[in-house]
């Protein structure tokens, strides 16, 4: 059985990674998913959270605000609806993001407002400071 796979990591923004890895896990809509080589074929739905991966070096990980995973014999594929390198969070425009989506959701009239998106801007928002706020240690060392 292989100990590596493919893993491509790309968003509308950018590809943030490309390379061969050891496991990864992804914030699924149903809960974490710890995937390793030889995992079964699957596509599913990411929610905002930490993405990790461990390579040879280490483990890394990424910001996603949501997006599809696509697990194959030998590539797993993440389409992120936008994604960020752990060292480039930034916890004042994440906090910034979280207080315009509050005010929005308080302040507008229902008609002017597409809630979903608003909702969305929020969910990720708070996903992005809860990772730093479990990585920040090792984000500011």
């Amino acid at each position: 059985m292989a100990t590596t796979i493919r893993l491509d990591v790309v968003s509308a923004e950018a590809e943030l990674f490309s390379g061969v890895v050891n496991e990864i896990t992804a914030p699924g809509e149903m809960g974490a998913m710890g995937i390793l080589p030889g995992h079964s074929q699957l596509i599913a739905t990411l929610k905002p959270g930490e993405l990790n991966y461990k390579t040879d070096e280490g483990v890394s990980s990424l910001f996603v605000a949501g997006g599809i995973i696509e697990v194959q014999p030998n590539i797993i594929t993440v389409l992120a609806d936008s994604a960020v390198r752990a060292e480039d969070l930034d916890e004042q425009a994440a906090e910034d993001a979280v207080s315009r989506a509050q005010d929005a959701l308080a302040g507008k009239d229902p008609e002017d407002l597409d809630y979903s998106a608003v909702q969305a801007e929020l969910d990720a928002a708070k996903a992005q400071i809860e990772m730093i706020h479990r990585i920040g240690k090792t984000l500011r060392s």
